[in-house]
């Protein structure tokens, strides 16, 4: 069973952070899914990823090759059908224990400065480790990300 990462963003936005996880997950040979809750959101992101610094091959759920794209962008409804080794949720997408079972890791990102994002994640810690799923904590609170006990 995969672990679970929160990431507490206060000083930077998703955008800034995603291209540094995807890159360490592609480098570690897995598959990722990024899982939003807003279409157009995933397709401001689509874009974000493309003008960004580096290459991080992509692509939007929907499309004729799901099955080969080494980072695929969801919503609900949508499968991942890369068959990913990491799920990254934003914006308080759903991810259960069992999704977590299946993985080598999940990232929860969420907006330090949205109380209902930070609500959203408590939930979601409570009911991955209720889950038997290991969580950790990281906080970029001090100016870097740094891992909270």
């Amino acid at each position: 069973m995969g672990n679970a990462l929160f990431y507490h963003l206060t000083r930077s936005p998703a955008e800034s952070l995603l291209p540094v996880l995807i890159g360490k997950s592609l480098a570690a040979g897995w598959q990722v899914e990024l899982r939003g809750t807003d279409p157009d959101r995933m397709d401001w992101l689509d874009r974000q990823l493309w003008l960004g610094e580096g290459f991080l091959p992509h692509g939007l759920a929907g499309g004729p090759h799901d099955s080969r794209q080494p980072v695929l962008l969801t919503v609900p409804g949508q499968a991942a059908a890369n068959d990913p080794a990491c799920l990254m949720a934003l914006d308080g997408a759903e991810i259960s224990g069992g999704e977590c079972a299946g993985l080598e890791r999940a990232c929860v990102i969420f907006d330090g400065g949205d109380g209902n994002a930070v609500a959203r994640a408590r939930d979601q810690w409570k009911a991955l480790t209720g889950a038997g799923v290991t969580a950790e904590y990281w906080s970029e609170e001090s100016g870097r990300w740094e891992r909270k006990r």
